[in-house]
């Protein structure tokens, strides 16, 4: 195995070197040399030789000196470089139950492309054909190669280990995770995760500051991201966040979540005829009675869907402060598509969390991400992971071409 924090070589030393110096440029973009000698402790010709090296090997790119952009009157005019977005791609998958979506980002973090796809089938090989069609669509779209990207993130509604793998033993989790790594073959390497940990991956780039925090994933089911004192919880077999317990918590009874649920309890109510005729709900077919249907009818004053929220919102606030006793956890963001418009059950938990529950009770909060947290927490993990081994996801010559 190849070390990189011992030089025992002038070739090893200077691969450490421009390593350092495309660290530097992956999270700088924009640079003059100056920066890079003050960052890495490295003499001018060294950064300049190693400057050269990077712009030949198509990572970055030289740009008008700081004189001519009008930043120094005097003295040796620095050169200043700019990161090449397009020098290879990230891209993000949400892998759902229902739908695929995948995103292609360059090295800036810029969205050159996004897809998405239904997953029509219920077998693996439908799941990975949807998913490497979808990706193909995004690269062409973005007009880039499969040999061009470094890495795939791919998020999964089931728990995942340090390989990738979900756990035996449960169908659920073998469908939503039937072995995504091979299906990615010749798109440079392949990373699987928990869809609500890159969901919290994402709120804690798009949202610093909270240190200890849940992402509650709840539309289908509910699981969740676990971020505590800064770091992700992941557990042995990749399951913490899996919320199997609440099938054992009173009040709750499953990890099914506020859309399915909702949907459910509308369509239930329909088919019993208990609505009300006045009832908004009773003028929506059964076929779409959604969970947006039933939140939008209890904002608009409707009775029997407030009905239903109350319900929701009571249940949540059960899952949330089992999360808070658990964890101390000081805010529960509630993510995934359904995030906005389950507004009114994410006001009605709080008020149940102040009015039934010891304090301190965790901030309850709609993501702003909302249906893309998923998505921007893979393309997140998978510019994090470059940044930190650039030159682990893309060949390097020791001279000064490849």
């Amino acid at each position: 195995m190849l070390r990189e924090d011992v030089a025992t070589s002038p070739q090893l030393l200077r691969r450490m070197n421009v390593g350092a110096v495309l660290r530097f440029a992956l999270e700088a973009q924009t640079f003059p040399a100056s920066d890079v000698m003050a960052a890495t402790g490295l003499t001018r010709s060294t950064v300049l030789g190693l400057c050269d090296t990077l712009v030949e090997q198509g990572w970055i790119d030289e740009v008008v000196d700081s004189r001519e952009a009008g930043r120094y009157g005097k003295g040796r005019p620095a050169r200043r470089y700019r990161l090449r977005d397009r020098a290879g791609y990230v891209i993000g998958v949400d892998a759902g139950q229902h739908t695929v979506t995948a995103a292609v980002a360059g090295l800036r973090g810029n969205v050159l492309a996004r897809i998405s796809r239904p997953v029509a089938g219920g077998n693996g090989s439908v799941r990975r054909a949807t998913t490497r069609a979808a990706v193909d669509s995004v690269l062409s779209e973005a007009g880039a190669r499969p040999e061009e990207v470094f890495l795939v993130v791919v998020g999964v509604p089931a728990p995942v280990d340090g390989q990738g793998q979900s756990p035996e033993g449960h169908g659920f989790w073998k469908l939503m995770n039937p072995g995504f790594p091979a299906v990615f073959e010749g798109c440079g390497r392949t990373v699987v995760d928990n869809d609500a940990n890159l969901a919290a991956l994402a709120e804690q780039a798009h949202a610093p500051g909270v240190t200890s925090f849940a992402t509650l994933l709840s539309g289908e089911r509910f699981g969740a991201g676990l971020v505590i004192d800064g770091m992700l919880l992941r557990g042995r077999h990749g399951g913490a966040g899996e919320l199997r317990l609440l099938d054992m918590v009173e009040g709750v009874g499953s990890s099914e979540g506020l859309g399915f649920l909702a949907r459910q309890w509308a369509v239930a109510a329909s088919k019993a005829r208990t609505l009300p005729p006045g009832s908004a709900l009773a003028r929506v077919p059964r076929a779409d009675l959604s969970a947006e249907a039933v939140f939008a009818a209890a904002a608009a004053g409707d009775g029997a869907a407030q009905g239903i929220v109350d319900r929701l919102g009571e249940r949540l606030a059960r899952v949330v402060q089992v999360l808070a006793s658990l964890l101390d956890v000081e805010q529960v963001i509630v993510g995934g598509a359904i995030a906005s418009a389950a507004q009114p059950v994410i006001e009605k938990a709080a008020a149940v969390l102040q009015e039934l529950f010891y304090p301190p009770v965790p901030r309850l909060v709609a993501s702003r991400l909302g249906a893309d947290g998923v998505l921007l927490g893979a393309l997140e993990c998978g510019l994090s992971m470059l940044r930190a081994q650039p030159l682990q996801f893309a060949p390097f010559s020791a001279g000064t071409g490849h």
